[in-house]
């Protein structure tokens, strides 16, 4: 099958007539979006949002309002088409079909920290036939920073410009939806590059992640109503933000010990007040070894005091040995892989964690 980027202006992708009639189709959203009755649509702002549907029909009609992202669209598991900064616009897609009906599957594959996306449906001919969206079991959550983000992952260096950063970074390809799709398991990426615990990269001013987490956009209003999630599984990994640069003399910690001690008793915080909203998850929390160990030592400690409190349903896995090829020394997609697996073999070791719900 031949891949095509699709941009917003390309003609052999035009917009849908209007003399065809249409009809909406049912589909399947991961992540966090937020809808109104004011206005048509899923707005998101988080990584790694996806959408899905199925239909016996041969032409399907996707709807956007979003200048900024990239999306990968799926045809029955193959990737059919990279739509890049699509506009206010549709798209009709025209295929051969098959006999079992077709599933699609669009996923966002780029970081958009201050513009929000917007996907305004699948839609096909009035006479086609709906075929009802997934319906999964499992459930897996990713909280973490640029590492989890996918953050230049597919760069082939490590100098980027900042476009080229937003070129290269792909979260379909970065740890978390890997390890979800190991597993055919819903997942939602929680991430946000350059912030922390405490602290954000370099001391620059902006919301923490686990003030983020609060939130379906980025706005600080729109609080996140977790309907129908409750995952088996929350995999957090943060504290290279925290801890790779040096403290400036405006910061609020005097000495790097104050920063660890906040640091620590912010995170705990964080996984209880996580634990009060999934009883049942089992979180994995995941450290590099870069910052001599720093990272490393700081969370190990995170999970020593939760347990000494009486936390029975976490661990730690601590990485090592990537080749940081991605932008800016992120980790590479063959990182990715390596991440990847060290979630499988863990997971894999406990089977029973899906049966957690």
């Amino acid at each position: 099958m031949k891949l095509a980027l699709v941009f917003a202006t390309t003609i052999s992708c035009a917009l849908s007539a209007n003399a065809v009639a249409e009809t909406r189709l049912p589909h399947h959203t991961g992540g966090r979006i937020e809808t109104s009755a004011q206005q048509a649509g899923e707005a998101h702002q988080w990584p790694g949002i996806y959408f899905e549907t199925a239909t016996n029909g041969r032409s399907v009609t996707l709807k956007f309002d979003d200048k900024i992202n990239i999306y990968k669209l799926y045809l029955n598991g193959q990737l059919f088409r990279v739509i890049v900064r699509p506009g206010r616009a549709n798209f009709r897609f025209d295929h051969e079909g098959n006999d079992h009906g077709d599933r699609y599957r669009l996923e966002k594959i780029t970081e958009s920290q201050s513009d929000t996306g917007k996907f305004l449906g699948f839609f096909s001919n009035a006479s086609d036939d709906a075929i009802p969206p997934p319906a999964r079991a499992r459930q897996i959550e990713f909280i973490g920073d640029s590492f989890t983000v996918g953050y230049g992952n597919t760069s082939p260096k490590r100098e980027c410009t900042t476009d080229e950063v937003w070129a290269t970074t792909d979260t379909s390809q970065a740890f978390g939806p890997l390890t979800a799709k190991a597993y055919n398991a819903d997942y939602q990426i929680n991430a946000f590059s350059g912030r922390g615990v405490v602290r954000n990269y370099d001391g620059i001013k902006g919301d923490t992640l686990p003030v983020l987490h609060n939130y379906t956009l980025f706005d600080g209003k729109t609080e996140y109503k977790a309907e129908n999630w409750q995952p088996q599984i929350i995999v957090i990994g943060l504290g290279t933000n925290d801890f790779s640069t040096a403290l400036k003399p405006d910061e609020k910690w005097k000495t790097r010990e104050d920063l660890r001690t906040d640091y620590r008793n912010t995170y705990v915080t964080f996984v209880k007040t996580l634990r009060a909203k999934n009883p049942k998850a089992q979180f994995i929390l995941m450290a590099s070894d870069q910052s001599g160990g720093e990272i490393r030592d700081q969370v190990l400690q995170v999970e020593k005091t939760l347990k000494s409190q009486g936390e029975t349903q976490v661990d730690t896995i601590i990485f090592t040995g990537l080749d940081y090829a991605g932008c800016h020394a992120h980790p590479s997609v063959a990182d990715d892989v390596i991440l990847k697996g060290l979630l499988t073999d863990y997971i894999d070791a406990r089977p029973a964690l899906w049966q957690s719900r």
